[in-house]
């Protein structure tokens, strides 16, 4: 705990962070750097034993760092963890090849102290698969998901099971809340999670990488916000246009619908918007954080705002920093978000466990549909069990109300819908592989469980 770090960010507000992050992980002795050749000159005025880094800086970048690191006999053997936007799983692989590990923002102080005890200590438990159980019969289902309203079908699925409204037949559930999508991650890729919901675009990314999971159902449609910094009204600028350019705009994942919404927006705009890369010629920057952090941020002048799932984007309006710019489902109607996800061998062991869980969570999505205010109820403790959000059913309700707002009452995924988002982010955004999105997806349960839901509405007989 005693280690001198130095932490290296082109941005003020992510070197903060990175700082923040580090003394809630008890690590105290740090130095910052704003790019790669500001590092060099630190290195030779100390002596460190970690270096984390971002990847995109202008002058020296985290990548060029890191080689000319490892190439100079006096650091070579510095620890170095770049933590980094660059997400998709071909810029980590360069990381590592290099010689470095590798940490995708956004992060949580936690997610920050075992990278660092990952790097000295060696691979962490957590990266080792977990032995499925089969209590009763049944086999335990372990699902992960964030502390966003996307997810609240989940929720209710897990309270109607848990006050016995339900009584699954194949299966019990286990679910686990992050505070940001690398967990997630994490947990799916590795087999600590059967079932993620998780960014759709993020969940192909893994897939073009051979992770074997498979989508089964949508887990909501829109439900996202876009919001801008109150000074555009107080401040009175005479278009939009002059009010993002040359500011940040901050987004939950580089592999996130979030981030093609908010490129598409400043696009039609005329702006050049990008993550910044080295020599890109951008004038709005997109900078990765964790959602939760989101409002906060705003109390800087050069954030212009942020775009992310509620119950975040009522947050920061609430708390008299943001104002309303869009919803996403203005933005593209009915458009696809977060992704229910299975892993290949819990489908091949357990097909009646995961017919039973897809069938079981459309309903609860048809019951969030149709009950705003006693979902509301159930998503408070689901989404927010420390209350370290602040959250109220009074909010959720008022989000899940919202015309052009989040939906659950069509799960089904679209392949066409799909494929324009990886199509975009491919070829107007440079992110991502292209996957043949059929393969991606195993229609079988969604198909019975659309199928059950007919039946049942013709009967009028709704779902509990």
């Amino acid at each position: 705990m005693s280690i001198k770090i130095l932490a290296v960010d082109d941005s003020g507000v992510m070197r903060s962070m990175a700082v923040k992050f580090l003394k809630q992980a008890g690590y105290d002795d740090v130095v910052t750097a704003k790019d790669g050749l500001d590092a060099i000159e630190k290195l030779q005025e100390h002596i460190f034993d970690l270096i984390i880094s971002d990847w995109n800086m202008p002058r020296l970048d985290g990548l060029e760092l890191l080689r000319w690191i490892r190439e100079d006999s006096g650091y070579q053997d510095i620890p170095f963890i770049m933590a980094t936007a660059q997400g998709d799983k071909s810029q980590t692989e360069i990381i590592y090849k290099e010689g470095g590990a590798h940490i995708t923002k956004p992060y949580s102080a936690d997610e920050l102290k075992q990278k660092i005890l990952d790097v000295f200590e060696g691979t962490s438990e957590t990266d080792q698969p977990i032995e499925r159980k089969i209590v009763d019969g049944k086999v335990v289902i372990r699902a992960v998901h964030i502390q966003i309203t996307d997810h609240l079908a989940l929720g209710v699925l897990k309270h109607q099971i848990d006050s016995g409204q339900i009584a699954p037949k194949h299966f019990s559930l286990e679910t686990f809340c992050k505070p940001g999508w690398n967990p997630v991650q994490q947990m799916i890729e590795s087999g600590q999670a059967d079932i993620a919901f998780i960014l759709a675009p993020l969940a192909m990314d893994l897939f073009a990488f051979d992770v074997p999971i498979k989508m089964v159902s949508l887990a909501h449609k829109c439900g996202s916000c876009f919001v801008r910094n109150i000074n555009y009204k107080t401040v009175g600028y005479e278009s939009l246009y002059r009010f993002y350019k040359w500011k940040e705009i901050i987004i939950p994942h580089k592999m996130s619908i979030h981030h093609l919404l908010a490129h598409k927006f400043l696009t039609e705009l005329k702006l050049k918007p990008g993550l910044p890369e080295k020599n890109a010629p951008i004038n709005v920057r997109f900078e990765v954080m964790p959602p939760i952090k989101m409002p906060e941020t705003l109390q800087q002048d050069y954030i212009a705002g942020y775009i992310v799932a509620e119950p975040l984007g009522s947050k920061g309006i609430k708390m008299g920093l943001a104002e309303l710019q869009s919803l996403s489902g203005d933005m593209w109607s009915n458009h696809p978000c977060c992704a229910v996800v299975m892993r290949q061998d819990f489908i091949d062991e357990h097909p009646e466990a995961a017919q039973e869980f897809v069938s079981l969570l459309n309903q609860a999505g048809q019951f969030i549909h149709h009950h705003h205010h006693e979902a509301a109820n159930i998503a408070v403790p689901f989404l927010d069990p420390q209350q370290s959000l602040g959250l109220t059913s009074e909010v959720i309700q008022k989000v899940l109300e919202q015309p052009n707002g989040i939906q659950y009452n069509d799960l089904y995924p679209s392949v066409e819908e799909l494929d324009a988002i990886q199509q975009y982010m491919h070829y107007q955004m440079n992110i991502g592989r292209l996957i043949n999105v059929k393969d991606f997806i195993d229609f079988r349960f969604i198909d019975k469980a659309m199928e059950e839901i007919a039946a049942a509405s013709q009967s009028q007989e709704p779902p509990a």
